[in-house]
């Protein structure tokens, strides 16, 4: 038990400083909120190496953490829509055995924008929100592909073998 809060902790305090990193890089995709989603790093490492239980804690501790940190309420429901709906993707996705990390983390990517962007238009009333939907799938795209890449040859490297 012990094994599993230290890496949840550790996992989750990496996520935060990936978090704050994005906060700090002057990184404009010129649509409101995106970013690069670095701490999915993190997210994507605790799925892999303790399963969905892992994955979500990690996530929902880090977006609660970083919404009272470097947000307000409203960055926490719309972090917390897109993050849910993203791992349960991600979840899905991986039980297949079909999709490799990068083909998750891309899904992922694109889920998470999907799910900010349904909370947009039920917090807004707004369906015009759905305007960006093209340009957050091909941002989700990339982004949730470079996320993949280096999670693979972070867990190469590691060589993590754990069992939570």
């Amino acid at each position: 038990m012990a094994k599993k809060v230290s890496l949840y902790g550790i996992l989750v305090s990496l996520a935060f400083i990936a978090s704050y990193i994005e906060v700090l890089i002057p990184f404009n995709f010129h649509i409101p909120g995106m970013k690069l989603g670095l701490a999915n790093i993190a997210v994507l490492v605790a799925l892999y190496t303790g399963g969905a239980q892992a994955g979500l804690t990690v996530s929902i501790i880090r977006i609660i953490l970083v919404g009272l940190t470097f947000g307000n309420p409203y960055s926490a429901i719309y972090g917390l829509s897109g993050g849910v709906l993203s791992l349960a993707v991600m979840i899905l996705l991986k039980r297949t055995d079909f999709f490799g990390m990068m083909g998750v983390s891309m899904a992922g990517g694109v889920a998470h924008n999907i799910g900010q962007l349904l909370c947009a238009m039920i917090l807004l009333k707004l369906p015009a929100v759905f305007t960006y939907l093209s340009y957050l799938i091909l941002v989700g795209t990339v982004t949730g592909a470079l996320i993949g890449i280096i999670d693979e040859e972070v867990l190469k490297r590691l060589k993590i073998r754990l069992i939570m």
